[in-house]
């Protein structure tokens, strides 16, 4: 498969957890990556800065652009894809990584809650293809991956927090529609998501480390992103990929060494029947 070298990859909250971590593979191919995340000063409570992020890339071996960017705005989504353009000379790959989590049902969701899910997730991965389109159009080989789930209408996925499952459902969906509207243009978009749940930050709302030691890390689903992101765009696009799935047909049969604890049973993520 071909190499990442010289690619430009933006991604946005990338500053810590699954998007740190493929920013950090794309870059140990000596790819040029845009960490577009909020994370531009410390936080005791979630570790991790884009600066923190841009050095670890570039000590890895791949050039790294650090640009502050909440996906809620539009102003700042253009800034930076415009920083990303002026620094690299365009883009070839977008991840929309950046999410928002809250696992409640409707009485327990405040609207602040709702709204900050939808403005993210959703309407974020919008606003983010929306603004690298263009610039993803005069790439050789350009590619959309959104970090969201297969869709399924089973009602055990919207029960127990219907505004989280609409919101990354958004994101889905964006697939879907995208996929078939830019094939003529060559731009692949795809979906990617991991079979069990995997050790980040957000993981504390669904048990913390007692659910972790069930996990993953998030290199597998990173390994699995870059996998995807080497494949002709024209010939991979409107996929629903689970991340375990693309390795094994990449070739990797040992998945064990991405366990968090060594030979405890997995769990498996939200929204895979």
């Amino acid at each position: 498969m071909p190499s990442l070298q010289g690619k430009t990859l933006f991604i946005t909250g990338a500053s810590r957890g699954i998007g740190r971590a493929i920013g950090l593979a794309a870059a140990r191919e000596g790819a040029n990556v845009v960490i577009a995340a909020k994370s531009n000063v410390p936080n005791p409570k979630l570790p991790g800065t884009i600066q923190d992020a841009a050095a670890e890339m570039e000590r890895a071996g791949g050039k790294a652009l650090a640009v502050k960017c909440d996906v809620r705005n539009d102003e700042e989504i253009a800034a930076a894809v415009k920083a990303a353009v002026d620094r690299f000379g365009g883009i070839d790959v977008l991840v929309n990584n950046a999410s928002a989590i809250h696992l409640a049902g409707t009485v327990e969701t405040p609207m602040k809650r709702y709204d900050l899910m939808h403005q993210v997730n959703a309407r974020g991965t919008y606003a983010c293809s929306q603004a690298c389109i263009p610039h993803l159009a005069k790439s050789e080989n350009p590619h959309i991956l959104n970090l969201s789930p297969p869709l399924s209408l089973n009602p055990r996925w919207f029960a127990n927090h219907v505004a989280y499952t609409m919101a990354k459902y958004g994101m889905s969906m964006c697939v879907l529609g995208m996929s078939e509207e830019l094939k003529g243009r060559g731009i692949a978009v795809n979906a990617l998501w991991p079979r069990t749940v995997i050790a980040t930050a957000a993981l504390n709302l669904l048990g913390g480390d007692d659910t972790a030691r069930h996990g993953r890390t998030p290199e597998i689903v990173a390994d699995a992103a870059l996998a995807i992101l080497r494949r002709p765009a024209r010939e991979c696009t409107g996929n629903f990929f689970i991340d375990e799935d693309v390795l094994r047909e990449a070739g990797v049969q040992d998945l064990a060494r991405y366990a968090v604890r060594a030979g405890e049973p997995l769990m498996r993520d939200l929204f895979l029947d």
